[in-house]
């Protein structure tokens, strides 16, 4: 049984090591839309969790083989800690998720007026790369491109290349076709993926915390077997004394 749980716990850590990995590179994509560096707590704890984890899981290995008391109750105490942990971890999640709208939208209008259209520049890069994987144009619609410095500059009566559906080819980002233009405005859609992406790391950390639940009542069990003594394993077994 201990065995298995360790097992489970390293498993475990493999894979709140990858959900907060993904969350981090996703977020990176996005960051120019949020203000907030604190959004980003929760990924960072899931993955020191990840790491506490597996440090666990070598001490729970350790302590079984050596049927070690200390360790075992060491081993429990410290996935206490981590549920606690992973508990803050749901809470902050759905802070931050809560948070996520009012960020994007007090920051999204001026990453777009910082827009030059040129690669150099992370702004550009940002909403570029956000319109074409959205597949969104502007903040609301694509006529929102009509007030931004970079349109005002251009005179070419024109949108980027990236708000362009994939599907046309002759595409040039020109308002007098905007059929050939995403339809739908970025900042919902920039919203929704971030709050689908916390999402992640709240069920991770929920369904893990359950796990850690089952693995805290095993660790009990056995520490109560072991700190009864042979009798109360002869007693539960049924055995009898030789």
């Amino acid at each position: 049984m201990e065995m298995i749980l360790i097992t489970y716990l390293w498993a475990a850590a493999g894979i709140l090591c990858y959900v907060g990995a993904y969350v981090f590179i996703t977020y990176d994509d996005y960051d120019h839309f949020f203000e907030d560096v604190y959004t980003l707590i929760p990924a960072v704890v899931i993955i020191a969790v990840g790491a506490l984890l597996f440090i666990i899981g070598l001490i729970g290995c350790c302590a079984t083989v050596r049927e070690s008391y200390c360790g075992l109750t060491t081993f429990v105490v410290i996935l206490l800690l981590v549920f606690v942990t992973e508990v803050a971890v749901v809470v902050l999640g759905y802070v931050y998720r809560a948070k996520v709208e009012d960020e994007v939208n007090s920051s999204i209008r001026k990453v777009y007026d910082e827009y030059n259209g040129t690669n150099s520049n992370a702004q550009s890069r940002a909403i570029d790369y956000v319109q074409r994987q959205l597949q969104c144009c502007g903040i609301h619609n694509y006529s929102d491109w009509q007030y931004t410095h970079w349109y005002e500059e251009s005179k070419n009566n024109s949108v980027p290349i990236s708000c362009c559906k994939s599907n046309v080819r002759s595409c040039t980002g020109s308002l007098t076709h905007p059929e050939d233009l995403y339809q739908e405005g970025c900042e919902a859609l920039v919203v929704k993926k971030l709050k689908e992406i916390m999402m992640y790391v709240i069920w991770t950390a929920l369904t893990f915390a359950t796990i850690q639940v089952m693995g805290m009542l095993c660790a009990c069990v056995v520490l109560c077997r072991r700190s009864r003594g042979p009798a109360y394993e002869l007693l539960i077994t049924g055995g009898t004394y030789a």
